[in-house]
């Protein structure tokens, strides 16, 4: 294809190019589990090409486990959107997390390098080794003197899950050196950041959030280059992790609004940190430089009573619908993380995390502005 095409476009058009030259302008769902073939010489040519190095097989599709052609449109499309040669999508972000470190692990490579705060369960599953890893927790500046010969992966979030927390990812990537960097970019997604161009080799989305915006659909991905995305692949073959074609349809359409959902929601943002900042019934707001949907504020009043009394805000786990939702961290997100640990990252008791949606600003305000009075009326409960 001639020519560099705007994100914009690329949103609308990337992994549909082939639809007019079909006849379609819908991208189809292709359901089916299995695929005929007459040719099993050439089937088990093409399954040990896979088995070497994860490549996605030449001609007509195999099996669902190895791959889908609906879930490959929208790997097509995300990767173009983050700048990537390749995307692999699963059927949740924490089953491509998992994924990335069973890649490592699978060559000796178990030493993660991580920095706080990331998303809760991101968190849990290195802290507690559950697929045999070990982890280092450090503070960004610390991350070249942390690595060590096995060292497989540096993971950070940027903003970070839930402070907002910003990191200066060009910088990280020249501390990791050979050790590839992951950053989690669910919160900016490539409309605000494309950290692949600022050195990391592995960005991986909880596509559930922004990339499908609806709160319809569960799914990760990870944007990398071609070789690890074939290790990536053969994970997920022998894993079973696979995206449902349904889902990777969702995604697909979901992208295609992504950059105006994301400026919309963001311009909300905004001015809702604008408001609050000035508000004396709030303590501290935290919003990123670059900007986004996002918001984390600590309140003086009791947290839980602000979640109590939201009518239009909805009160519930997840993010980047386009509808506004409110959630206290250290109760639910962050639960899973040692309580010392969560405070000491910046997540305090007294955090909330606001996504907020494209409902009208003064409307979203008016709400916000009765639960924070409603919360002053009481005096803090031990949160």
């Amino acid at each position: 294809m001639a020519g560099v095409r705007a994100l914009d476009t690329e949103a609308v058009h990337a992994g549909r190019d082939d639809l007019a030259r079909q006849g379609l302008h819908a991208v189809p769902i292709d359901l089916s589990t299995t695929y005929p073939s007459y040719d099993s010489r050439g089937e088990a040519a093409r399954i040990d090409a896979f088995a070497t190095d994860g490549a996605q097989p030449d001609g007509p599709p195999v099996y669902g486990r190895l791959g889908n052609p609906t879930v490959a449109r929208f790997e097509t499309a995300l990767a173009r959107l983050e700048g990537t040669e390749s995307a692999v999508a699963f059927a949740s972000g924490m089953a491509a997390l998992s994924a990335v470190l069973l890649v490592r692990n699978s060559v000796g490579l178990r030493h993660v390098v991580a920095v706080r705060p990331l998303y809760g369960c991101s968190d849990h599953l290195l802290t507690a080794g559950l697929l045999g890893s070990e982890v280092t927790w450090v503070d960004p500046a610390g991350i070249q003197d942390a690595l060590r010969p096995d060292t497989g992966l540096v993971l950070v979030e940027s903003p970070a899950n839930p402070t907002l927390a910003e990191l200066d990812l060009r910088a990280i990537a020249h501390a990791c050196g050979s050790v590839p960097l992951l950053a989690d970019n669910t919160f900016a997604t490539p409309v605000l950041q494309r950290p692949a161009e600022q050195g990391a080799r592995l960005v991986l989305h909880s596509a559930t959030k922004y990339l499908g915006g609806h709160g319809d659909v569960m799914a990760g991905v990870v944007a990398c280059d071609e070789e690890f995305a074939g290790r990536l692949r053969q994970i997920r073959f022998a894993t079973g992790g696979v995206l449902h074609p349904l889902a990777g349809y969702l995604l697909l359409r979901g992208l295609s609004t992504l950059p105006v959902r994301v400026r919309a929601a963001s311009a909300n943002a905004a001015e809702l940190a604008r408001r609050l900042s000035g508000d004396p019934r709030v303590a501290r707001v935290h919003y990123p430089r670059i900007g986004g949907a996002m918001i984390a504020f600590e309140v003086h009043g009791d947290p839980h009573e602000v979640i109590a009394a939201v009518r239009l805000v909805t009160p519930a786990v997840s993010l980047g619908s386009v509808d506004t939702l409110i959630q206290h961290p250290a109760s639910i997100s962050h639960r899973v993380v040692d309580a010392e640990d969560r405070r000491g990252s910046g997540v305090s008791d007294r955090l909330l995390r606001l996504s907020v949606g494209l409902e009208d600003v003064d409307d979203l305000w008016r709400d916000l502005d009765g639960a924070l009075t409603a919360a002053g009326r009481r005096a803090p409960l031990g949160v």
